[in-house]
């Protein structure tokens, strides 16, 4: 998997390389295709597959669709904003928010996203079909599910109390309860 910063501050990486070949009466005929994902690093990525006759231009149309299918992704410091499962054809992708140090555990098609989304603390795991563009599907349709807690309070109409790893309680909102070990620390000098 290579990757590249561009000029525009995107990160581009190409998740895989597809050769195809069609037989005819005149002989066979090649063609490439490639899965690209590009994204900003602090939270907006897309994924395109580009398919051409030769692997620049595959690569090319594979990052140009990427660019246009850009979603932003809403996060809670450096990790995602909470647990979150996407499905593609038999492919299934769980996304869960981890707390800082643990980084991204994921195989490579999950690790190129959110290394291009900027997501640098998450934990996932795929079930059923692992071929890298139903998985990249999956976890798009995963990130496009997730919400973001300002999201949630105005769909509901109530204030959200955020019970997340790395989540920083906003002014006003109330205090998780504490339990008999953390009261006695809290108490002792």
């Amino acid at each position: 998997m290579a990757e590249r910063q561009q000029e525009s501050g995107l990160i581009e990486e190409v998740i895989g390389i597809y050769f195809h070949s069609k037989v005819t009466k005149g002989g066979r005929n090649l063609s490439c295709a490639a899965l690209v994902t590009v994204g900003d690093g602090r939270g907006r990525v897309g994924i395109g597959y580009g398919r051409a006759a030769g692997v620049p231009m595959a690569v090319e149309k594979g990052t140009k669709i990427a660019r246009n299918k850009m979603m932003r992704v809403p996060m809670v410091g450096d990790t995602i904003a909470h647990e979150v499962t996407g499905h593609h054809a038999s492919s299934r992708v769980i996304l869960k928010p981890a707390t800082p140090g643990t980084g991204v555990k994921a195989g490579g098609t999950v690790r190129a996203i959110m290394r291009a989304a900027g997501v640098h603390n998450v934990l996932s795991k795929v079930f059923g079909n692992t071929n890298a563009i139903n998985v990249a599907k999956a976890t798009a349709e995963a990130l496009q599910k997730l919400q973001s807690r300002e999201t949630v309070e105005a769909l509901r109409g109530v204030r959200v109390n955020l019970f997340h790893p790395q989540a920083q309680e906003p002014e006003g909102a109330v205090q998780r309860p504490q339990g008999a070990a953390q009261e006695a620390e809290a108490a002792s000098p």
